[in-house]
């Protein structure tokens, strides 16, 4: 998890005066509206034992997230990352400050195993490997004791070059249960070329029992259990207030759906519709509800009263 401080579109890096203060982290945001949907979620991490650690943990558990496994280490730090939201043509900028964050000091010796294995789905990410070789022996670890695993690709090019996420992502694959990658993940990461078909077909080559999804951002997105190939049934009209956290939004509302047993076409309307939601709201978090998601499945923009 990191402390986000948002440079508000247009201002600059050089030229604001404020700063907006919120927090995120992906497998935290999946944990938090995967809860806020109603799946009785916890996290496993390590916050600093200060103000802001404090902070962060209320943060999510006021979504809740049980945090009783959140191990609060003194003289650690919160890991930070600044965003300036450019208006069209300049882009999104993000810059990280997360060197030695308590996250990354935490090894399997921190953690107790027990949740992890009783848990229903332990979702996992490939920032967590990227970030040293005490959180790539967590994920390791985490991978042999679950029951069932979610994995999301999100490969973060600030962290490691494409070659080491490739070497080290592709042996974990054959024991993920749902991967979620995305269109130039797919490109880069796992050298896959073709349209969107003969990518997932690629990906779902390396993780042979996985259901995989190819995430497209604007373009929609693709599942793929083995059988048949499911995109979301309709295009949501979005005003996109902020992308951050889109992907891991996506990624709670299916999980969500397939916790429910819902069938697969279902799962993936459903996470369009959590992306959509989260694209129209501020910070890396949604506030949503299951109510939220049914009104933009219905499709309907009409004024509640």
């Amino acid at each position: 998890m990191l402390l986000r401080l948002s440079i508000p579109s247009p201002g600059r890096f050089e030229t604001t005066r404020q700063l907006d203060v919120q927090f995120g982290g992906a497998e935290a945001n999946v944990a938090a509206t995967a809860a806020r949907l109603g799946l009785r979620t916890a996290w496993i991490s390590a916050l600093p034992a200060n103000a802001w650690g404090e902070r962060a943990r209320q943060e999510l558990e006021s979504h809740g997230v049980d945090c009783a496994q959140v191990r609060m280490r003194p003289d650690a730090r919160l890991g930070v990352y600044f965003i300036e939201y450019g208006a069209p043509p300049r882009p999104i900028r993000v810059l990280y400050d997360r060197r030695d964050s308590a996250f990354a000091g935490l090894t399997p010796e921190h953690v107790d195993w027990d949740p992890v294995r009783r848990a229903g789905l332990v979702h996992l990410t490939g920032i967590t490997p990227a970030l040293g070789a005490g959180p790539r022996a967590l994920l390791e670890r985490a991978l042999r004791e679950a029951q069932v695993v979610s994995f999301d690709v999100n490969y973060r090019a600030r962290l490691w070059k494409p070659e080491e996420a490739r070497e080290a992502i592709r042996g974990l694959l054959p024991r993920v249960r749902y991967l979620f990658a995305g269109l130039e993940e797919a490109h880069a990461i796992f050298e896959l070329s073709g349209p969107p078909e003969e990518l997932i077909a690629g990906l779902a080559r390396l993780a042979p029992t996985a259901t995989v999804v190819l995430m497209q951002g604007e373009a929609g997105s693709i599942a793929f259990d083995g059988t048949g190939l499911y995109r979301p049934s309709r295009r949501h009209s979005v005003q996109v207030v902020d992308p951050i956290g889109a992907g891991d939004a996506y990624v709670a509302g299916f999980l969500w759906s397939v916790r429910r047993n819902r069938p697969l076409q279902e799962a993936v309307d459903v996470a369009a519709a959590v992306a959509a939601l989260k694209c129209s709201m501020w910070g890396d978090i949604a506030p949503i509800n299951p109510e939220d998601v049914e009104d933009a499945l219905g499709g309907s923009l009409a004024i509640r009263r």
